[in-house]
């Protein structure tokens, strides 16, 4: 082997480390409990409070959300600091950049997760909202009313808001949350969910409602999928490492937020100038989330007229173009992509471009390398776009849309725990109503079974 291979091959496996243990967690370091022993109490208060949380009346609910967010906005200097201390810990190497973009906290961003508390309380409280009843021919009414699903478990990576998020949607669904963020903001998360406890408290809400698991070891992970006696859902947010540490382990039943590699189809019969600002904004808006674009599909009869607006356009951005053969000869900007460009999820200002002779072959690539996440077709043929909202499988579908509208506030849901990759209970932006199932009510009036 190459000496230069072997050294690429070695800085890959450690940058590859580097992801588990962000995604998962470090390694033990002889902690003083066990981590059942050290889990165990905090989930019996978890448990304990959602019971105490699940009959709360509304007001009481939306007094402690906008106590909430209050004390965010009132802590901005205190979470300014705790989140520097993280992002001191990544800054300075250029391949944890799309890490350090979801981890970084400014004054705007802790004022917007206030702002998104405020906007979950005056949300419409899910809990016991029914669909309606019907009277049985022996005179019973029988009804479905929603209700929450009791202790939400919270796996989460690096950005520092789904801690806000989470714990705001939870507490309003009438949930209590046991909350495990990434190493890598474990001075941010727990700063957040510290304030965000208190003011809960103060407001009436159950102590334990807002838990947040403040070791770091991937011990605790194990042991948290493994506690069914007191957690009913749990919820992945996060990269392969986390998914599959996930499926071996999880004891309990499981909603993924698996990773987003989306794709956008650009038809033969297509306004340009729609497609390149769909495109651009797809990619660019904000590139370190799961629903931005990571691969362009462009038709070959569009592709020249396409890349010659939309390529210098990528680039000036700061878009590192990687194009199939076609792609390279139309765009002198584009480096040759690889094999594995096609199914990477980059979170950064990189983009896959493929071009294709019809709508068939595009599909067929999505099958093969899309994760179900977020696809999008950009046409003006209307056939051809019912045929692929019809024949493609992801839990949003667009036409003439940027991806990055895949997201329960663009939706009308006013906020979403994540967006849900699996397709039993809930699939797409989850809002208050996913984290709720349902229960029947009976009204009976002295009817037996004969």
């Amino acid at each position: 082997m190459d000496p230069s291979e072997a050294a690429e091959q070695k800085e890959q496996k450690l940058h590859k480390s580097d992801e588990v243990r962000d995604e998962i967690g470090e390694e033990p370091s002889e902690p003083e409990q066990t981590p059942k022993e050290y889990l165990e109490p905090l989930l019996v208060k978890a448990r304990a409070a959602s019971q105490l949380l699940a009959p709360l009346m509304a007001k009481v609910k939306n007094r402690a959300l906008l106590a909430m967010a209050d004390s965010l906005e009132e802590a901005t200097d205190t979470l300014l600091e705790a989140n520097q201390q993280d992002i001191e810990k990544l800054e300075g190497d250029p391949s944890r950049s799309a890490f350090v973009d979801r981890l970084r906290l400014t004054p705007e961003r802790i004022a917007d997760m206030a702002k998104q508390l405020r906007e979950v309380a005056r949300l419409r409280d899910p809990v016991g909202q029914s669909a309606g009843f019907q009277v049985r021919p022996n005179g019973l009414k029988v009804g479905r009313v929603r209700v929450p699903i009791g202790v939400i478990g919270i796996i989460y990576e690096s950005r520092p808001n789904v801690t806000a998020d989470a714990a705001a949607l939870c507490l309003k669904s009438g949930n209590a949350c046991v909350l495990r963020g990434g190493s890598e903001a474990i001075h941010s998360n727990t700063a957040i969910a510290k304030i965000l406890s208190e003011a809960a408290e103060k407001a009436d809400v159950p102590d334990g409602a807002i838990t947040f698991i403040d070791r770091p070891d991937r011990d605790i992970v194990i042991e948290l999928l493994r506690s069914d006696r007191y957690i009913d859902v749990i919820i992945p947010r996060g990269g392969e490492a986390l998914m599959k540490t996930v499926t071996e382990h999880a004891t309990i039943p499981v909603i993924k937020h698996d990773k987003g590699v989306c794709h956008i189809y650009v038809d033969a019969d297509v306004d340009l100038a729609m497609a390149q600002r769909i495109c651009f904004n797809a990619k660019v808006q904000r590139p370190s989330t799961c629903n931005a674009v990571e691969t362009l599909l462009i038709h070959e009869k569009v592709a020249r007229p396409l890349l010659a607006a939309l390529g210098p356009q990528l680039l000036e951005a700061g878009v590192e173009v990687r194009g199939c053969p076609k792609t390279c000869q139309l765009f002198s900007g584009a480096k040759p992509a690889n094999d594995d460009d096609y199914g990477t999820e980059f979170l950064a200002l990189i983009v896959a471009v493929k071009i294709v002779k019809d709508m068939d072959e595009a599909m067929a690539h999505i099958r093969q390398f899309g994760s179900q996440h977020t696809e999008a077709i950009v046409t003006n043929d209307y056939n051809r776009a019912l045929r692929f909202l019809r024949e493609v499988d992801a839990s949003a579908v667009m036409v003439n849309a940027s991806t990055r509208l895949n997201d329960g506030y663009e939706f009308g849901l006013g906020a979403e725990i994540g967006i849900s990759t699996t397709r039993i209970h809930a699939r797409g932006p989850m809002g208050l109503e996913d984290l709720t199932c349902a229960k029947y009510v009976v009204y009976g009036s002295g009817q037996i079974r004969e």
